[in-house]
């Protein structure tokens, strides 16, 4: 089963190096999601704009060429207006779950798109919260628990912030004793 690990980040840089280590590192670009807000269109909130460029040249100005090309590499790359919160880039599949979601109708904004995506509430507003202050947020979906340590590393290492996993903020369910435990019929 799939779960996603997530993390906030301050700056452009932090984003184009966290997103060239898990491309070195063999990570789909299907299951890395970037959303941060377009600094530069806030005088044209109004005016969506969406591509799917592979070389994420049409968002290079917008954010830095730099970026614009880590991103290009991403699945699904374009941005949208968000209500209340304005402009952002976003690829991956948090681009369709924004995109699909219809983001400020029922789904409940950005928090409902997050949730949508398996972060637990609590989280998802605290990184609503973080990305509407100008920060950008960074998931990636894993298969296995290694690969969750892996990118989790990636992100302590370039400094990220509120790193979580979906799934990690559940409730303790009943589980069998281990080996070392005794068991009770």
């Amino acid at each position: 089963m799939k779960k996603a690990v997530f993390c906030i980040t301050q700056t452009n840089d932090q984003v184009e190096r966290i997103v060239s280590e898990l491309k070195a590192a063999g990570f789909s670009n299907n299951d890395i999601s970037v959303l941060l807000p377009d600094k530069t269109s806030e005088h044209e909130a109004g005016h969506e704009k969406h591509t799917k460029s592979p070389e994420g040249t049409a968002i290079g100005g917008t954010i830095g060429i730099g970026t614009g090309a880590v991103l290009g590499w991403l699945a699904g790359i374009g941005t949208l207006a968000i209500p209340g919160l304005g402009p952002f880039v976003a690829a991956g599949p948090i681009m369709a779950a924004l995109g699909g979601a219809g983001v400020g109708a029922a789904a409940g904004g950005l928090t409902g798109a997050l949730v949508g995506l398996g972060i637990p509430e609590y989280e998802a507003k605290r990184y609503e919260s973080r990305i509407q202050g100008g920060n950008a947020l960074i998931s990636v979906h894993t298969e296995t628990s290694e690969a969750r340590s892996k990118v989790e590393d990636i992100f302590e290492r370039a400094n990220a912030e509120d790193i979580s996993s979906t799934g990690e903020a559940e409730p303790k369910r009943y589980s069998s004793p281990g080996p070392s435990e005794p068991r009770h019929y």
